[in-house]
């Protein structure tokens, strides 16, 4: 099928077969092989509910939008119905792994007047769990700092009460009376009552640093709020490629903000992950749902800009003339995907040529699926049109190895204008992450590399920098719009990063009376996340600015940063509006 309803990729995978999308790394993201079902994201209006049943579940979450898991041989109707607007697929999620109180003057707020702490503000934190015994989270008589957990990745169990969040289908929700329950058993007995685990610890440090209270390290090492009660949310429900998915980050911010409202409490939410697909405009239906839900009672949104700066997985130019777009596959790549994105009025002329030298001409001019075979490579193409929310144009190749491996060398783009009007193209690899290291674009454009959803305008973006250095960290996703950049204009709500944290070698806690150091912008963005919740606390509760949250915490956090060294013009592609975090 092929309806302008569904978005690019969507249209594609129901194009391919089985055996096309298992060996693709997007196309099978939302759909479970032993139900034939697939989760999908859908913008609705009225009543979805109505079609909630044991063939069709329906999520509904604020602001109309949904998640909906349906039949694969259902959905061509389903999208015929009204109220369905537009629909996506669920995109893999990657967490970015790659000193910092005294650095963002966090200290001169919480050491004197009006020593600020958190207390009465909630923090939020959707990532891969937490280690919920660790002192850090508890209080000094040993009882929970987190209000509620909600493991995405466990199975309902309702024998055991094991249930879900009321409005929810998947994982368990632990209310802090059930924490401290557990909290009051022994060793792994704990684990029987409340059996949520963080097995990466990446939640548990990002949590550490925007609220630990340092209890485990004898108060070395204090988070920027460490009096702010958690609300603490693990991403993801198993399968095998173990990276939880958009739909559940959209589950995650829907159950966040909710919680908040039934708490009476201002909530800032840390998110430390994303994805590379997408236009990086803002358009899609997670980023524009997530401008959505920041609008929503007393939060703020933070999100790390991702660790792609450096990783050579985006290039970018304009097609005045003939122009090559090299791309070095290296050997032993199992899966591979690239995306093009221009401006739907600028028409190119596409040729593809494979490592061994053969040449195909992409045909352009009309929209859907194209297959072709290069060597030992199926490609998967699919030629997309501008949604209703975005005038950008998707060409989408996706590199299927007809054996084990895609045929390793240089993959050229030959880009040749035919009607040019801006000849903006935009090209992206998926998250560094889930490649090789050699698998890179020879030219690549380090300016527009922040991750998805860090491109969404209302939230607040942050990227890293090295405090010994007082430098930009290179592997920082940076840039704004290219267009806006090559004309010399910049809009306010098109800055991105908003500003820069923290991010190389912060010495936390291990929870075990030790240090560990961590570095990525993962763990830049708590820093941010930690600050609001020191401001809304100034001035929500302390009732100094009733309002101070939103759009209102950003415009106060970029006036006032202040610049780092040898960067004297803002706002900046790398440090965003106007340079490192402060909390003056």
């Amino acid at each position: 099928m092929n309806s302008q309803k569904l978005e690019n990729l969507l249209n594609l995978a129901l194009d391919a077969s089985e055996q096309e999308r298992e060996k693709s790394l997007n196309l099978d993201a939302g759909y479970d092989a032993e139900t034939e079902r697939w989760e999908l994201i859908v913008k609705y209006n009225g009543d979805l509910k109505r079609l909630d049943s044991t063939i069709i579940y329906v999520e509904e979450l604020i602001a109309g939008y949904a998640i909906v898991t349906i039949p694969k041989n259902l959905i061509s109707s389903f999208v015929e119905l009204e109220e369905v607007e537009y629909v996506e697929i669920p995109k893999n999620l990657y967490f970015s792994l790659q000193r910092g109180k005294e650095a963002s003057c966090i200290l001169t707020v919480t050491e004197r007047e009006p020593y600020l702490s958190g207390k009465g503000t909630l923090i939020a934190v959707i990532d891969s769990g937490i280690d919920y015994a660790r002192m850090d989270f508890r209080n000094r008589d040993g009882s929970s700092r987190i209000r509620y957990l909600w493991d995405q990745s466990l199975a309902t169990d309702e024998g055991r009460g094991m249930l879900p969040p009321e409005g929810y289908r998947i994982g368990v929700e632990f209310s802090q009376t059930q924490i401290n329950e557990a909290l009051n058993e022994a060793g792994e007995e704990r684990f029987d009552k409340v059996p949520s685990r963080d097995v990466t610890g990446h939640g548990t440090a990002v949590t550490a640093i925007a609220a630990g209270n340092g209890l485990s390290s004898e108060g070395r090492y204090v988070g920027v709020a460490p009096e702010a009660d958690l609300i603490v949310v693990k991403l993801g429900s198993p399968r095998k490629e173990s990276f939880p998915r958009t739909t559940e980050l959209m589950r995650a911010l829907d159950y966040v903000v909710k919680k908040a409202l039934e708490l009476e409490a201002p909530v800032s939410i840390n998110l430390s992950f994303g994805n590379t697909y997408g236009s990086h405009d803002g358009t899609s239906i997670l980023e524009r749902f997530m401008d959505n839900i920041s609008e929503i009672g007393r939060n703020v949104i933070c999100v790390g800009s991702g660790n792609e700066g450096a990783a050579g997985g985006h290039t970018a130019g304009n097609v005045k003339e003939e122009v090559r777009v090299e791309l070095s596959v290296a050997s032993y790549e199992r899966a591979l995907n690239v995306q093009l994105w221009k401006e739907y009025v600028d028409v190119f002329r596409i040729t593809l040529i494979a490592p061994g030298g053969e040449r195909q001409e992409i045909e352009t001019r009309q929209t859907g699926t194209v297959r072709l075979t290069m060597g030992q490579t199926e490609l998967l193409i699919y030629v997309g049109e501008p949604s209703p929310y975005s005038i950008n144009q998707e060409i989408y190749f996706d590199f299927i190895p007809k054996g084990n491996y895609i045929d390793s060398g240089i993959w050229t783009f030959l880009l040749e204008p035919v009607k040019i009007v801006t000849g903006n193209y935009y090209f992206y690899l998926p998250s560094s992450t889930v490649l090789n290291s050699g698998t890179r674009f020879f030219t690549p454009t380090p300016e527009v590399t922040f991750t998805i959803p860090s491109t969404s305008r209302k939230v607040i973006t942050v990227g890293a920098y090295h405090i010994i250095y007082d430098s930009y960290a290179d592997f920082s996703g940076r840039g704004y719009l290219l267009e806006n950049r090559m004309e010399g204009l910049v809009a306010s709500e098109s800055v991105k990063p908003d500003l820069v944290a923290p991010g190389v070698d912060i010495a936390i806690s291990d929870g075990q009376g030790g240090r560990q150091t961590v570095t990525g912008t993962s763990f830049a963005v708590p820093f941010v996340t930690g600050a609001a919740a020191l401001m809304m606390e100034w001035g929500i509760l302390m009732q100094n600015d009733p309002y101070l949250y939103g759009e209102k915490v950003k415009a106060y956090l970029r006036r006032g940063a202040r610049p780092l060294q040898g960067i004297d013009v803002y706002p900046n592609p790398k440090v965003g509006a106007y340079g490192n975090i402060v909390s003056s």
